[in-house]
């Protein structure tokens, strides 16, 4: 491991490694976030880069920015990326939008690697970014599809929580060392509230002209008609003063005739926390 990391953290770095340790091939679950990708690049600087395959799932809960930059990503770690396109949309219970729609999500995606990828690319386990903060929230029902595809979580396994990762991103000279959580965009439509194709793009479009205006973070949450904007607390004055006129442009023309600003800022996980009742912070 490069300089730079405490004793803890080189520990818990070297023991990915040694979980990831694998006779043949390894395919990682990638979206260019921090997790995957410094799983990603432990995976290239412990099995060498020709044992190790970036899947990167594909569908319209996919921003185009964020298949664009984990390109970049996995480009920058030396690693070869195949996408594989994936079908969450026809699964009823993932459109029904229920607390667990996530699961049905992780489900579609590792089903789609273990039909599609295992075999093409002689893969002999496959791994997901999850991390040890990730393994005890309420709100992250996709590991339950991990198990059941018999997929490996090294990172939590290894006790590396988010900040953790972190700085082991930032002492690998990742891109994304300080990139904000970016879930995907089915999480701006409120739960049970249908998740479509069109939905999707409106969020996207809206969240790139906010991202264009030169805020750090966004969230466009879908209430039909109305958009309500979620930026970190230290920008709401800049939405709601110089950049407002400029900010009701953009999510206006992404479909949203009426646009709120949500005064409690960017909150992961407002849909589901406050649906199986756990406060936020």
């Amino acid at each position: 491991m490069p300089p730079g990391l405490s004793d803890s953290d080189r520990e818990a770095a070297d023991h990915v490694a040694t979980l990831l340790d694998t006779p043949g091939r390894l395919g990682v679950a990638f979206s260019g976030g921090v997790d995957s990708s410094v799983l990603l690049a432990l995976a290239v600087r412990a099995l060498g880069a020709d044992r190790v395959v970036a899947v990167l799932g594909v569908s319209p809960s996919l921003a185009a920015d964020e298949r664009t930059a984990a390109h970049r990503v996995a480009a920058k770690i030396g690693a070869r990326v195949v996408e594989v396109a994936t079908y969450e949309g026809d699964v009823p219970a993932y459109r029904a939008n229920g607390p667990d729609r996530c699961f049905h999500c992780k489900d579609e995606l590792f089903a789609r690697i273990s039909a599609e990828v295992v075999r093409e690319h002689g893969l002999t386990a496959v791994a997901y970014g999850e991390n040890a903060d990730d393994v005890v929230r309420a709100d992250r029902p996709g590991g339950r599809a991990a198990v059941r595809h018999r997929v490996l979580r090294p990172l939590a396994d290894a006790g590396l929580g988010k900040a953790a990762v972190r700085r082991i991103a930032a002492a690998l000279g990742l891109p994304c060392a300080d990139k904000p959580a970016a879930p995907c965009l089915a999480s701006r439509v409120p739960h049970f509230s249908e998740v479509t194709p069109h939905k999707l793009s409106q969020v996207e479009a809206a969240e790139r002209g906010l991202r264009q205006l030169g805020f750090t973070d966004c969230r466009v949450r879908h209430h039909g008609d109305i958009a309500r904007i979620e930026v970190p607390v230290a920008e709401i004055a800049a939405l709601a003063g110089d950049l407002r006129e400029a900010a009701l442009a953009v999510v206006r023309a992404a479909g949203f005739p009426t646009v709120a600003v949500d005064l409690a800022g960017i909150r992961s996980g407002a849909f589901t926390l406050s649906l199986i009742g756990v406060r936020h912070g």
